[in-house]
């Protein structure tokens, strides 16, 4: 026998997705209604849309937060790109972006993003991001980059950005509010109450005060915030967040059912009737929101481009009103 050692080399160990809830108990996964079932994406244009961002290696929230749009939405070549990886440092409890230490940022982003976007003939862009508290900006100059390069690119399209809450970034906000994106969006999520289990490693009142201040920075940006029912929230704290979001000046409000992606992510309180997203729908425009999207399968990037449309020109009626 030889006295020299074999060494067995294991094949890497497959990586858990959410490290920090592992080991959380199951929460049973509820049975969906039939108002919010959605059938599989098959179409042509779905699978020529995901080869486009396969070829520019690119990540979509759509792919990474398991939406259930991303076949309406991919077949009408509507992607919601989403920058700076696909690892999120925050453990938010509903998300099923993957958690952990993220890898260093693309420096070619930027460029592909925007050959993305021209590729697909985008007339509105989406770009959202994972949090990267890692970062000394939270990644605000990379926003800009791909804000800018998308720019230069495609100067015709109209772009959304849904942004992190730059948690303890000084200047980190007045960074991307300079490349000028044509709408702000930054969610608050949930109502305050369930920030501790649902949003841990964000403060509310900072949200808010995000969104004010992009207002106040630069008041021709429109501003766009949402939050997920069927957490738990009651009618009367969610009539309270509208509240908070009309005295942040916010624009566009967007109220979705909250799914439940996997046993291990917070529970499913229960499913909101298509009723119930109609009244607050009415509720909330009566408050004074510019568009209001709250239907059960409503997402913050979901008919992005039709409701930039609606919100530029519910603005200039209410100007012409206003003289």
């Amino acid at each position: 026998m030889s006295s020299e050692s074999t060494t067995v080399t294991k094949p890497e160990e497959k990586r858990v997705r959410h490290p920090e809830k592992a080991h959380k108990p199951d929460n049973p996964i509820r049975r969906k209604p039939e108002w919010i079932r959605v059938k599989a994406p098959t179409s042509k244009t779905y699978q020529e849309t995901r080869k486009i961002m396969r070829d520019n290696n690119l990540s979509t929230v759509c792919e990474e937060a398991a939406c259930p749009n991303i076949g309406e939405c991919w077949s009408k070549k509507h992607a919601t790109m989403m920058i700076m990886g696909e690892i999120c440092t925050r453990a938010c409890s509903f998300c099923n972006v993957a958690t952990g230490k993220p890898n260093a940022l693309d420096t070619f982003e930027p460029t592909n993003v925007a050959a993305a976007v021209a590729k697909l003939g985008l007339n509105h862009v989406v770009i959202t991001s994972v949090d990267r508290d890692d970062l000394d900006d939270g990644g605000a100059a990379h926003f800009a980059e791909v804000i800018r390069a998308t720019r230069e690119l495609s100067p015709g399209t109209t772009i959304e950005i849904l942004t992190p809450d730059f948690l303890r970034k000084e200047g980190a906000l007045e960074v991307v509010v300079a490349a000028k994106p044509d709408v702000f969006n930054h969610n608050l999520e949930t109502v305050p109450r369930l920030y501790g289990e649902v949003r841990p490693g964000a403060r509310y009142f900072h949200s808010l005060r995000l969104l004010d201040q992009v207002k106040r920075i630069d008041p021709t940006i429109f501003t766009k915030s949402g939050i997920m029912v069927g957490l738990g929230e009651g009618k009367e704290e969610v009539l309270q967040v509208m509240d908070d979001l009309r005295a942040a000046d916010v624009d566009f409000m967007t109220i979705g059912q909250y799914l439940q992606p996997t046993p291990k992510h917070h529970v499913i309180d229960r499913f909101v009737t298509p009723d119930e997203f109609g009244q607050y729908k009415t509720m909330a425009l009566a408050k004074g929101f510019l568009v209001v999207a709250s239907t059960p399968l409503t997402r913050s990037s979901y008919h992005a481009d039709e409701d930039f449309k609606q919100l530029r020109s519910a603005r200039e009626q209410k100007l012409a009103v206003n003289g």
